[in-house]
């Protein structure tokens, strides 16, 4: 490998950083971030992308560049001779030969030790090629994980006594990497948490059901199925999940929660573990949380222009209170905590009270509500008011002495976001007023409410374009004469988006700005049918209608918009 342009050069060149974003990389290399790599403090910086990266190495190393992998380029004879933690551990997995050598698809191909260790392996020649390393772990895992007879082939050969020699974990993250001298349940369990970790699940669903055990994985929201683990191995799995999570793994016949920390690579995952006894054994549901996953800003949620203009208006108002509303799962607390982010500065006091503390943000006080020893949302949003806030954030408001306080606190100069379950924006004010909030203080205190849902991107490898029918059309707003060309776009399905046409999700939006009008209608406490076609009067977007405007956009399909909205039904 001879090096051409530096990575730096290239960079520059292309564009993508500027000199002083490469020297502030470079003081940083000096210092705390130590032995890294230029590209990858560039990366962490969030300057750069992983594509750009790779691109920029692949040049710097004379290498051909892959951007993307399937499980076709793969030999599965040649894979089955490498351990799988030898391919997480260096990211780089071997592709089929020609000619007598092996390409080996890398991440880093820098490191040379583990081309070496292959060559040896395979007796044959190797030479690298650079990929993202999102791409090879896909793959490994399909190759290793996916097959129905994945988990047997795991624990064939196991004694019935080695099931239960389970290993209690220390307080400390633990790094899935490290699994080669871990007992087979245990590799299948963190097989399991690896792999959900790298195909961006927001939940594991591990479900026993009579004959079988059934493992599932929520993408974008949507439940994908993934290996069946035999149904003998069941109580090993669920006591080696307990004893991860500190859970009484006697204890069978009520639900129990408990938490797991653990670590890939440089990543550290919290897990929330909740376990319920159902007809066949234990249920269990594992919701990730990626603590060094990069917060979003405003901007990265998917608000339209006039949108993000409308709301970055309302979270620099000096007191009120923004509600955001939606269901669970809806993306409600990543906005929020957006919206910290972008008022987030030295001369502002900034405490939240959460349950629980979802991401870590530099800067701002937060505290964790904790119902057993009397930290209520209530009782600390009490204690906060004393530190001279002046945004406060309000995990949720879930009773009418926490509302009332919000209240309070909003009318006495503080800028106060919480979240409320309800299906539209102005549904939230009925709410309020149901759980007994006087509408006087309603009308004086609330300054805007937003509702939002998060709908499913089409996958960008496997898009296309087709001519919608007039019905479908009518279904969310449209007319032909809406659409350039006459043309929509929707995802034909493909492995990287597991057949479903979808890749990621973003935000759609219905924002209403509480006026002297609403304020009026509030005071008379009319109904949310009336609120809202008067707010449509005023220029605001339903759900419905924002999420139009992505299908025209061809950022999702009039499905996904259709599947996450209900009808707009105004009253006449």
């Amino acid at each position: 490998m001879i090096a051409n342009q530096s990575i730096e050069e290239i960079l520059l060149a292309d564009k993508v950083v500027d000199r002083a974003v490469l020297d502030t990389a470079r003081s940083r290399q000096e210092g705390p971030d130590q032995g890294k790599q230029l590209g990858d403090i560039l990366f962490g910086m969030g300057v750069i992308n992983q594509e750009q990266y790779r691109r920029a190495l692949s040049r710097h190393l004379n290498l051909p560049y892959l951007d993307s992998l399937s499980v076709e380029m793969v030999d599965k004879e040649i894979v089955s001779r490498i351990p799988l933690n030898f391919l997480l551990a260096h990211q780089l997995i071997p592709l089929k030969e020609e000619k007598g050598t092996v390409a080996v698809a890398m991440a880093n191909p820098l490191e040379l030790q583990p081309l070496d260790d292959l060559r040896l392996l395979l007796e044959k020649e190797v030479h690298p090629v650079v990929c993202a390393p999102d791409e090879i772990i896909r793959v490994a895992n399909h190759s290793y994980g996916h097959a129905d007879g994945a988990a047997e082939a795991m624990l064939e050969g196991m004694e019935e006594e080695e099931i239960t020699e389970l290993v209690t974990l220390t307080d400390e993250a633990e790094d899935l990497l490290d699994i080669a001298t871990k007992a087979p349940v245990i590799k299948l369990v963190n097989l399991i948490l690896f792999e959900a970790v790298k195909v961006r699940a927001s939940d594991i669903h591990i479900e026993p059901y009579e004959k079988e055990l059934r493992v599932r994985y929520r993408i974008d929201g949507i439940l994908y199925e993934s290996i069946k683990p035999s149904k003998q191995y069941q109580s090993a799995i669920t006591s080696r999940v307990k004893i991860m999570a500190n859970l009484n793994i006697a204890e069978k016949r009520l639900p129990q929660d408990g938490r797991i920390k653990i670590k890939i690579t440089d990543r550290e995952i919290d897990l929330r573990v909740s376990t319920i006894p159902i007809s066949f054994g234990e249920r269990i549901v594992l919701r990730l949380l990626d603590r060094s996953a990069q917060l979003y800003s405003l901007h990265d949620l998917g608000m339209s222009d006039d949108r993000l203009a409308l709301f970055s208006r309302l979270i620099k108002l000096s007191h009120g209170i923004i509600l955001v509303t939606g269901p669970t799962g809806s993306g409600k607390t990543t906005t929020l905590y957006a919206a910290l982010s972008n008022v987030n500065s030295m001369e502002q006091n900034i405490i939240t009270v959460e349950d629980p503390i979802e991401y870590q943000i530099p800067g701002i006080g937060q505290i964790q509500v904790k119902p057993k020893i009397g930290l209520t949302f209530a009782n600390g949003l009490r204690s906060i008011l004393r530190q001279d806030p002046d945004v406060v954030l309000i995990g949720e408001m879930r009773d009418n002495e926490t509302a009332e306080i919000a209240i309070q606190a909003s009318l006495t100069g503080h800028l106060v976001f919480s979240t409320l379950h309800t299906n539209d924006a102005a549904g939230a004010i009925t709410r309020l007023i149901d759980m007994g909030v006087e509408p006087y203080l309603v009308s004086s205190s609330v300054v805007g409410i937003m509702a939002q849902r998060l709908v499913r991107m089409i996958c960008p490898h496997c898009r296309e374009s087709y001519h919608p029918g007039e019905e479908s059309l009518r279904e969310i707003g449209l007319s032909p004469d809406d659409i350039s060309e006459g043309k929509l776009y929707r995802g034909k399905g493909c492995d990287k988006c597991f057949q479903s046409g979808y890749m990621g999700r973003s935000g759609i939006f219905e924002i209403l700005l509480v006026d002297e009008d609403i304020r009026r209608m509030i005071l008379e406490r009319t109904n949310t049918g009336e609120i809202k076609k008067v707010a449509l009067k005023k220029g605001m977007l339903t759900l419905r209608m924002d999420g139009a405007r992505k299908v025209v956009e061809g950022i999702t399909t009039i499905e996904e918009v259709i599947r996450v909205t209900q009808e707009d039904i105004i009253e006449a």
